[in-house]
């Protein structure tokens, strides 16, 4: 019964993070909708390649050791900053207006702490590799302290959500300023279509900021919902 009771809080909590922060499944269509806005896309075309555009902001940054390498894989639309090769993977992103702001945001992710970022890294592993041990132990029944160990990863993902939370949210917030000076100094967009693309970086961040967020806590509770589930069953 305790369990069923752990579920049902579980999913109460989400519900009321998605109520406060009026998430709806109808900001993710309009996300998309914005980002790949074929209008938008012509006018950023006019500003440099990808990695070009990268190479340009990690000078900004005074950050010019990181690898830069783009992603072969034509349907890998993520790019992302690998913090133990310290490289930024560019995806096939050619078909959207917020291609500046990305390789911002990745930019950035290379200038945080690297401590922080290392440790990102390797307590993201542990934490999974802990929530994948204890749900087979349990299907196999030898868990013999399952609220203990439901503590401990409830812990540990309150330690995950608040790191990984925190480098989001850095690059994220400082992505947009960024993307604007490397605009700026270009001189390649007139002073509307500057305005233009700008003002859709905000509709983009207003809904990728709560979305992030969430989607990190929603995985945290997830994998309770998850283990609590084996307990009940087995």
């Amino acid at each position: 019964m305790e369990y069923l009771i752990v579920i049902g809080i579980c999913i109460i909590f989400l519900i009321i993070l998605k109520f406060a922060w009026n998430i709806k499944i109808s900001d993710i269509k309009k996300m998309k909708k914005v980002g790949y806005d074929k209008e938008l896309n012509e006018i950023t075309n006019k500003l440099p390649e990808n990695k070009e555009i990268c190479q340009t902001i990690l000078k900004k940054l005074g950050n010019e050791k990181v690898k830069i390498k783009e992603s072969e894989d034509k349907d890998n639309k993520t790019s992302l900053y690998i913090a133990l090769s310290d490289s930024i993977l560019i995806a096939n992103i050619n078909d959207t207006f917020t291609r500046v702001q990305t390789m911002a945001h990745e930019c950035l992710h290379s200038i945080q702490n690297r401590r922080t970022l290392l440790f990102n890294f390797i307590y993201s592993n542990i934490y999974f590799i802990y929530f994948l041990c204890i749900c087979i132990l349990s299907l196999l029944r030898f868990n013999q302290h399952g609220m203990l160990h439901l503590f401990i990863l409830t812990i540990l993902g309150i330690i995950y959500y608040a790191i990984r939370s925190y480098l989001e949210m850095d690059a994220m917030t400082r992505a947009k300023p960024l993307a604007k000076e490397y605009i700026e100094e270009q001189g390649t967009l007139t002073e509307e279509e500057k305005n233009r693309v700008l003002d859709n970086y905000d509709v983009i961040n207003d809904i990728g900021i709560k979305m992030t967020n969430y989607i990190l806590i929603m995985n945290c509770t997830i994998k309770i919902i998850i283990y609590v589930g084996i307990l009940t069953i087995f």
